[in-house]
């Protein structure tokens, strides 16, 4: 099983966002870091015009996405796991 947690390396540590459910200490970690976190629509083809009507249209999906509710899925196997 594969868990994901966001965090920030600071100062030789990593600092998770949050803690993982269901992982013991002493488990073995890979980390990957990441770009600064921009994406450059450009280079993907996206124009600016069309990036504005891309976040248009999936800001109708933004209040369900971030609702408490859909915490629930962060960890989605783990969780079906348990229900087996």
């Amino acid at each position: 099983m594969l868990t994901s947690v966001q965090g920030v390396y600071r100062k030789g540590k990593i600092e998770l966002t949050r803690k993982p459910k269901n992982i013991s200490d002493e488990t073995s970690v890979i980390v990957t870091f990441l770009d600064s976190g921009a994406v450059d629509l450009r280079k993907r083809g996206i124009s600016k015009a069309q990036a504005k009507t891309l976040r248009a249209q999936l800001a109708t999906f933004a209040e369900g996405w971030d609702s408490p509710e859909m915490s629930a899925y962060d960890n989605y196997d783990a969780a079906l796991a348990n229900c087996q």
